[in-house]
């Protein structure tokens, strides 16, 4: 690297490079410029380095400020600049070569990570300038579905690794990857004009407090504290705190675990949990929120009734008035909502302004000494004796704890009123933590604090004898008025002058009350707190703030849940809600939506029935928040990284059951009804599979069951009882074989592994975009369209031999015990084709050679319509296919369209069979994706499969139930079982349930046939296997005719070795010498005699399957062993060759 330190010339000038100077106990970096005629000053950069500048100007000082970047770009054909720095803090000399690194470019930018000039070459030498690569950017890992503008990207692997074009890798515009201050300016400028964001207060405190503060803290908490005195209220409010505070340490740590957009709850749990229990959990959250709005419009509009009432005012009647009051506080609401949540915040703050003074005025009025009148009511001021007789508990006929608790619960949950607006704050993941926490404290200890200050001063139970009315009836009472009526007037007279029984002692009185019993007190007057109070009006104004307040909130958190949901398109016919109007997307269709459910509530009137089903809703789902945290720690996936730290997943798995045991307490049949609910909703989606995919701890959980099954099974010793055909299927890509593929899952279905295989034959760098682009996504999603459970595999490395490339992929796919030991593949139909190369043939017949040598069993299937594709299978893309397995009752036919990718540039125009193990061929074509174009073309097909063969063959007989036949079984080896075995699969499958087995054996003598048919019946009977007939073939072994031995003869021509030509077995292995066919004579004529027995006895069959010959190596050449399965399977029904590899996998053992 000396040559980096050289002088260089620009324009003829030289630039000295840095030099560093001592100060302190530091380097002090500084630029120095010598050059004669031009100057470098430092420019201030937002990167780390100090960058200077090159000034154009010659006669320019170096003290001014640097020129603008269009002025320093180096004029067409000159040199570029020279930049020089030193790195910080080097230990080497300033003179040291390796202390300064040099730039070359005609602008020096921070920005210009990338450093693309067409004026200079790329030296790629250092991080700011001319390099490919890209630093670490926050947009380098968004998801590019939820960008709003033009994401940065970093560079691929292909563009890092592969040789360098330079025309193409300069044609590629590359964003500066450090924002410029300019860029920074516009961006501020662009998000001001972006939707109005929320911080935590007013986005998250304000809304948690509104709804926790609700109705509860007004008019039911004095008969919480009645019922189960100062002590167990206190128990029931923190027991509710400690539910809600563990579902919000749950909540924490799934929403600082990645950033949280809009849904709130909705969002947390399917992100979480995935599309099942998070669309469950949207849709009732959704519709809960939606009648919770009208719960409590009802709540406000009975206080308003009860006013009018009060006054003589009403307008109809009580039950209409609460109709029209609630209507048109409902349509106010929509009207606040759909102006937009900044006027929605507006007035959740005077909401919660009122509700403070309301609290504070309550919080005064303990103070004020209470009158006779209040007295009477049970208000009492500040006393010991009442705080005592307060503290336990006292229920009364039918309530216990539980039912106490369940009563209150409902004020706990409105703590996810901040989490549903998620998408419109400033920074979700902190602001939700933040604002829940704070607003769970304050509003615990001030349910805590009123209970206490109740209980001090206010009578449990209170006669509510009112002296001024009984007073009034004395002086109204004529003379005939009877003794015991003046005596009651008497003791009133004696407790108004102070004479006699006290005031409190009267109060505790119940018998002087209404009908004999109290009326008054915590546990009969649910307006005690508004007694207690300085003003018992303002009272009424915090009552009509908590019901708005909850009711806003609840109308705008329903739309936004439901808003995401549509957005996710998880249930159908519900996308058109998802729009958005406005920067803030505010989902105005969905605000009409809840609003019309609301009013239909409101409408019925009588909400007390529906009140405890909402509850148990928002209970589920904060059971699902902390079961979403507990398996996210469970599944102990890398991506669970939450920012929260103070979270644990036993206390989240606590939390989960507190909250379904919460749901049982408060109400049991209702908690079925959610329970149901939600279990029709997961079953529906989990079925309807919508094409989602969130990282789920779900599905962190299949890998590590899958992963952690694998290597127990590892341990388990392999058993002839347990024996699967795990099967490799050299289909290519799927779709171009879809026969191939249907056959070999009818085998496999719900028993085994199936693994379809996709050999690429060429050269490494032609076919990158086929081994690492979507072509593994494209063949799993034809393999799921057509309900196929299969694995997808291809050659990692692409190699110029279908042999070689095959040979890795049956070598190493698979992991452990999950491995194939039957490799199938198709019949390559054209190997006595002119046009096919004799090289291909001879891998065709290694591919079987190698197959037996790894112990694999070998299958070969052959139909007499030939598989589908008849083009190159790997340029072609899968556009609809409509057959299914299992549950497709309609015989539905599939679309005959490929979507083909043709190059301009050379290809190897030498053809390929449709039916060999699938290879894709190129020639020297550029890997680049911009040279190539795509059409949708019609598949030009051979005469052999038009028109007629063609339909019927793209119907595919193997994905319907096939018609009346049999599954003919010629064992004539003995290979283990294997080619008994599978047709016995195969006839308990749907399909083929209609096709009894026929099994075929062959004679050994003539004279013993009854014998060895005896034996055989014996063998299948042992090995529980029925079938329909079973036939020992005594004549296979006469000589065939002399016909067939002719046709067969015809096979053999242009496959013989012909010496007198210069060919020799070395140069040409697949070609038969007259030495190898007189050895093979007998083999060949058993095979050609097996053929005229196929004719004569399965012509008929719906399926074949034979014992495949064995070719052995050295001994019988390629064109020789087609020629044997050319004649066995040629014009017969489908038929499979199969041969297992001599190892049992049939035991009649227990």
């Amino acid at each position: 690297m000396a040559d980096l330190h050289e002088a260089r010339k620009l324009k003829g000038k030289d630039i000295n490079e840095l030099t560093s100077k001592e100060t302190g106990n530091g380097i002090l970096q500084e630029t120095e410029l010598n050059n004669l005629s031009r100057g470098m000053n430092t420019a201030p950069s937002t990167s780390r380095f100090l960058v200077a500048r090159v000034n154009d100007d010659e006669n320019e000082e170096t003290d001014q400020p640097p020129v603008s970047e269009s002025e320093s770009e180096p004029a067409p054909g000159k040199p570029a600049k020279q930049l020089d720095f030193q790195i910080l803090d080097s230990p080497k000399s300033p003179k040291s070569p390796y202390d300064s690194v040099h730039f070359f470019g005609g602008t020096v930018s921070p920005n210009d990570t990338y450093g693309y000039n067409n004026s200079c070459e790329t030296h790629m030498k250092t991080f700011g300038k001319n390099t490919v690569e890209a630093i670490p950017h926050v947009d380098h890992y968004r998801n590019l579905l939820s960008a709003t503008a033009a994401l940065k990207s970093r560079p691929t692997l292909a563009e890092l690794h592969e040789e360098k074009e330079e025309e193409v890798i300069r044609a590629k515009q590359r964003e500066p990857l450090l924002a410029s201050e300019e860029n920074l300016v516009e961006e501020s400028a662009a998000n001001k004009a972006t939707a109005v964001k929320f911080g935590w207060i007013k986005g998250v405190l304000v809304r948690c407090l509104l709804n926790i503060w609700g109705v509860m803290l007004f008019m039911r908490l004095s008969w919480v504290v009645g019922q189960a005195g100062i002590g167990l209220a206190t128990v029931i409010i923190l027991l509710a705190t400690v539910v809600t505070l563990l579902t919000l340490i749950s909540m924490s740590a799934i929403c600082t675990n990645g950033e949280v957009k809009g849904g709130g709850a909705y969002y947390m749990i399917s992100r979480s949990l995935g599309p099942e229990f998070g669309g469950a959990i949207g849709l009732i959250f959704s519709v809960a929120n939606a009648v919770a709005v009208s719960m409590y419009v009802v709540g406000f509009a009975e206080t308003v009734r009860d006013l009018l009432k009060a006054n003589d005012a009403l307008m109809v009647d009580e039950t209409n008035d609460i109709r029209i009051i609630g209507v048109l506080t409902a349509t106010l609401l929509l009207g606040i909502a759909i102006i937009g949540m900044e006027w929605e915040a507006r007035a959740q703050v005077v909401l919660l302004g009122a509700l403070l003074i309301a609290i504070f005025n309550f919080l005064i009025g303990t103070f004020i000494p209470p009158s006779q009148e209040k007295v009477l009511k049970g208000i009492t001021g500040y006393q010991g004796t009442v705080f005592l007789e307060n503290l336990g508990p006292k229920f009364t006929e039918g309530e216990n704890f539980f039912s106490t608790f369940a009563i209150f619960f409902p004020a706990a949950t409105g703590i996810l009123a901040g989490a549903n607006i998620s998408g419109d704050l400033k920074n979700a993941q902190r602001d939700i933590p933040r604002g829940t926490f704070l607003a769970v404290v304050i509003s615990s200890i001030t349910y805590i604090a009123c209970a206490w200050l109740m209980g001090s001063c206010i009578l449990r139970e209170a006669s509510g004898f009112e002296p001024v009315h009984v007073t009034a009836l004395m002086y109204n009472s004529t003379q005939n008025m009877t003794v015991d009526i003046v005596n009651i007037t008497l003791d009133v007279v004696n407790l108004t002058s102070g004479v006699g029984v006290s005031v409190i002692d009267q109060a505790r009185n119940c018998s002087l009350g209404k009908g004999g019993v109290c009326t008054r007190g915590l546990l009969h007057d649910f307006q005690a707190m508004e007694l207690v109070s300085a003003w018992g009006p303002l009272l009424t104004v915090g009552i009509f703030s908590a019901t708005l307040s909850s009711a806003l909130a609840s109308l705008v958190s329903a739309p936004k849940v439901f808003q995401a949901v549509c957005k996710d398109r998880i249930f159908p016919k519900i996308h058109i809600f998802a729009k958005g109007y406005g920067a803030s997307e505010n989902p105005r269709r969905a605000y009409f939506l809840a609003y019309f459910i609301g009013v239909a509530f409101i409408c019925i009137g009588d909400l007390n029935a529906i009140a405890p089903i909402i509850s148990n809703f928002f209970l589920m789902s904060y059971a699902l928040i902390n079961y979403s945290c507990f398996d996210a720690s469970l599944a102990n996936s890398p991506g669970w990284r939450p920012a929260f730290r103070y979270y644990s997943m036993w206390l989240s798995l606590v939390g989960a059951l507190l909250c379904i045991a919460v749901m049982f307490i408060m109400n049991w049949w209702t908690a079925l009804i959610t329970f149901v609910i939600v279990c029709a909703l997961f079953v529906y989606v989990h079925y309807s599979k919508p094409d989602v995919n969130w990282g789920s701890s779900t599905q962190a959980h299949v890998y590590k069951n899958a992963l952690n099954t694998t290597l127990k099974l590892i341990s388990v010793e392999d058993h002839i009882k347990n024996f699967r055909p795990q099967v490799l299927v050299l289909t290519g890509a799927p779709w171009t074989r879809p026969e191939l593929v249907d056959f070999v899952y009818s085998l496999t279905h719900k028993i085994s592994l199936m693994v379809c295989g996709n050999i690429i034959v060429g050269t490494q760098t032609d076919n990158l975009r086929h081994l690492h682009g979507s072509r593994p996504k494209e063949a799993y999603r034809w393999l799921n369209q057509r309900r196929v459970k299969a694995f997808y595999t291809l050659n990692k490395q692409a190699l110029r031999s279908v042999r070689l490339s095959v040979y890795p992929v049956s070598n190493n796919v698979g992991i452990g015990k999950l491995r194939p030991n039957i490799l199938m593949m198709g019949f390559m139909s054209r190997w006595n084709d002119p046009d096919v190369d004799q090289c291909e043939v001879e891998e065709y017949v290694n591919i079987v050679h190698d197959a037996f040598d790894l112990e694999y069993g070998v299958g070969i299937l052959r139909l007499k319509e030939r598989l589908s594709c008849e083009t190159d299978p790997n340029e072609s893309e899968p556009i609809e296919d409509s057959v299914h397995h299992e549950g497709d009752p309609d015989d539905r036919h599939p679309k005959v369209r490929f979507k083909l990718t043709r190059k301009h540039d050379e290809e190897d125009k030498r053809p390929s069979s449709p039916s060999s193990p699938t290879m894709l061929r190129r020639g020297s074509s550029s890997s680049g994706d911009s040279e190539a174009e795509e059409k949708d073309v019609v598949v030009d097909m051979p005469a052999e499969v038009k028109p007629n063969n063609f339909k019927q063959n793209i119907r595919n007989r193997f994905a319907k139930k096939q018609k009346k036949g049999t599954i003919d079984v010629w064992w004539l080896f003995d290979d283990g079982g294997l080619t008994l075995l599978l047709p016995y699969i195969l006839s308990t499958k749907q399909y083929w349930r209609s096709c009894p087995l026929r099994v075929f054996a062959a004679g050994t003598k003539r004279g013993e046939i009854d014998r060895e048919q005896r034996q055989m019946a014996t063998l299948l009977s042992r090995f529980r296997i029925q079938c329909e007939k079973m036939t020992i073939l005594s004549d296979i072994g006469r000589s065939p005719s002399e016909e067939s031995m002719k046709n067969f003869e015809k096979l053999l021509e242009g496959w013989m070795l012909d010496e007198d030509n210069g060919e020799t077995s070395e140069k040409y292995p697949w070609k038969i010498t007259e030495e190898q066919k007189l050895f093979l004579k007998d083999k060949t004529k058993r095979n050609v005699r097996l053929r005229e027995l196929l004719l004569e006895h399965s012509k008929d069959a719906a399926l074949i399957v034979m014992t495949l010959p064995v070719p052995r190596k050295s001994t019988c050449p390629a064109g020789l062993y087609m020629a044997w399965i050319e004649t066995l399977t040629k014009d017969m029904p489908p038929i499979l060759l199969l041969r297992g590899n001599q190892s049992s996998v049939l035991t009649f053992y227990s």
